[in-house]
């Protein structure tokens, strides 16, 4: 019902900086937070950040907190994830995703309350 789709992966050296978008369309309406997670080779995906549309509240794992912010463009219908000082620990495909109450995603540190995923963007960072 809301499909998502990521962009602006790459490869990137370490400690150099990238910014990944996702763009949100159909059933938007329904759909009150955004969140970020990653998912690199061998591991299970993991939760990043999350961002209200409304508020614009943020939340951080501590993993990326400080070298990560998450954003939106209401306008545009668009989320960010801007990544500084890169690490190749980072290497991993990210995926954004949409869901309908922030609360909940920070309750329960993105275990519960997304709903629509996109389909992931590489991001690579050499050493």
């Amino acid at each position: 019902q809301v499909q998502l789709v990521e962009s602006g992966g790459g490869l990137v050296q370490a400690g150099g900086s990238l910014r990944l978008s996702c763009t949100a369309s159909g059933r938007t309406f329904s759909s009150y937070a955004m969140g970020w997670f990653r998912q690199a080779p061998g591991k299970e995906r993991a939760f990043l950040a999350a961002i209200s549309w409304r508020t614009g509240n943020t939340y951080y794992e501590d993993s990326v907190k400080g070298r990560f912010t998450i954003s939106r463009d209401n306008a545009k219908s668009t989320v960010y994830l801007q990544m500084n000082s890169l690490k190749p620990e980072d290497t991993a495909v990210y995926y954004c995703a949409a869901g309908e109450r922030y609360n909940t995603i920070v309750a329960s540190r993105g275990a519960a309350g997304f709903g629509s995923w996109g389909q992931g963007t590489q991001v690579t960072v050499s050493s």
